[in-house]
């Protein structure tokens, strides 16, 4: 039987997209997908629906970079609102208790704010799509069903608080992957005793990415009006733009030849390290290299 043809274009590059608010990141996108008519698509970790904000979304080659955006740490505004506990520990859940705030003060709150700082424990929250036994958490959640989830160790670089109108007050955040911010509010509460749920969520940076060039669906269906399928592909990043922290590595011909056969190859003032990015004679991106313990370099992901 013969192998079934991709629907859509052969679109290559990463999209700063601005998920609106109320949307799932999966429905937020098939619509950018298909807007660009393209073939595959995958975004970089999901933002709640309560979220908006930076929604990377890889196209075509860069899916196969779109893992170590997963990884990459994030930035993030939020609004917090004490004395309010919720069955999401977001607005949008069933209010479970309310207990006073009188007690808070801003000297308090910053006092409190510095526990959380460096490597943490977070135990996720039920309202997640962490699996258990292949069943999505908040799936056995909107059953009533609770299960016990093993704490997990992440990392807060920064927490700066913003600005203060009791009961609520705004921070960002700069933390590692795999950070919940519902769930550090609601620990934040809780240190505070009285505590706490998120009222607004915005991520404004993943890994090399900023929010300064989002981008938001009425932005792109004003430039698909104007310009087509080419204005919008204007709009892309390059596949390396995710990796620019990542030294480049820059191969001859031969060289190209057999690292795209999988073989390792010994690289003239190539780092002693880590990951790389590869290119070729042509100063084409070729993917992910990573240098070997004999300083060879060996490729790991390929565009």
């Amino acid at each position: 039987m013969g192998r079934r043809r991709q629907r859509g274009r052969n679109v290559q590059g990463i999209l700063l997209f601005d998920k609106p608010l109320g949307e799932s990141s999966n429905k937020a996108l098939q619509k950018v997908k298909n807007l660009y008519y393209a073939s595959k698509a995958g975004h970089t970790g999901s933002l709640d629906p309560l979220a908006t904000g930076l929604l990377p979304i890889c196209f075509g080659g860069a899916t196969k970079v779109s893992a170590f955006l997963l990884d990459a740490d994030k930035r993030y505004w939020v609004r917090i609102k004490l004395g309010e506990t919720t069955s999401t520990g977001d607005s949008e859940g069933e209010l479970l208790a309310t207990r006073p705030t009188d007690a808070v003060t801003a000297e308090g709150l910053s006092a409190a704010l510095q526990g959380f700082l460096g490597e943490i424990e977070q135990v996720p929250p039920m309202y997640s799509a962490l699996k258990h036994q292949g069943e999505r958490l908040y799936k056995l959640a909107r059953d009533g069903v609770e299960v016990e989830r093993k704490p997990r160790r992440v990392t807060i670089h920064e927490i700066r608080l913003l600005g203060c109108e009791w009961p609520e007050f705004e921070l960002e955040v700069h933390c590692s992957k795999g950070t919940y911010i519902r769930t550090l509010a609601e620990d934040i509460g809780e240190a505070l005793g009285c505590g706490a749920h998120v009222v607004c969520l915005r991520r404004t940076q993943v890994g090399p990415f900023s929010g300064e060039n989002m981008l938001d669906m009425e932005a792109l269906q004003a430039a698909a009006e104007q310009g087509g399928r080419d204005a919008l592909d204007a709009l892309l990043l390059p596949v390396d733009a995710a990796l620019t922290s990542w030294p480049a590595v820059h191969l001859n011909s031969d060289s190209s030849f057999y690292l795209r056969q999988g073989q390792a190859v010994l690289v003239p003032k190539a780092p002693t390290e880590g990951r790389v990015r590869l290119y070729d004679d042509q100063e084409n991106f070729i993917g992910v290299g990573e240098v070997l313990d004999d300083g060879r370099v060996a490729p790991k992901r390929l565009i």
